[in-house]
């Protein structure tokens, strides 16, 4: 059931405690997916193919309007959450109200943490982290032309032209 993949964070660390002990690799990624869109899916898949099991740090709405902006986030964190949940490549996904999600990274100790290709490898936050205890950073492709804001701003030009 979907509604199972969205634990708090001693659910989520039980859990993967229980993967680990299968010798199961956790990848862990984290953002504020506003509008799931096909960047994110093929991103989620790319990085769900690098262990076996995907664990999504879903920034809170809270966290979305301080990152982003007052307007944002458009999509509540319940409902982006569902939509995550919902995907076959994603495993479990944790809320989290910080601004970064550092917390979250050392209480997981993923053994991948992945971010897309905006994201320069030095500048991943929990990067260091991770690789002290062997763990490997990576950044995937970024796919040209699907952001969230490039939809926005789309949105926001057609309601503009009045279409």
């Amino acid at each position: 059931m979907l509604f199972n993949k969205t634990k708090n964070l001693p659910q989520a660390v039980r859990a993967i405690k229980k993967l680990k002990k299968k010798n199961k690799r956790i990848v862990f990624t984290n953002g504020c997916f506003d509008i799931l869109h096909a960047g994110h899916a093929h991103y989620l898949s790319k990085a769900k193919s690098l262990g076996d099991a995907l664990v999504i740090g879903l920034n809170s709405d809270i966290s979305v309007k301080i990152l982003k902006g007052k307007s944002r986030p458009i999509v509540p964190q319940k409902n982006r959450a569902i939509v995550l949940a919902a995907l076959e490549s994603v495993d479990l996904v944790v809320i989290f109200s910080e601004l970064t999600p550092l917390k979250l990274i050392k209480a997981i100790r993923p053994d991948i943490l992945v971010k897309g290709g905006d994201w320069k490898k030095e500048s991943i936050v929990g990067g260091k982290f991770v690789e002290s205890y062997g763990g490997k950073v990576k950044s995937l492709p970024y796919v040209k032309g699907l952001s969230t804001q490039g939809l926005i701003d789309k949105i926001r030009k057609l309601k503009q032209a009045g279409t």
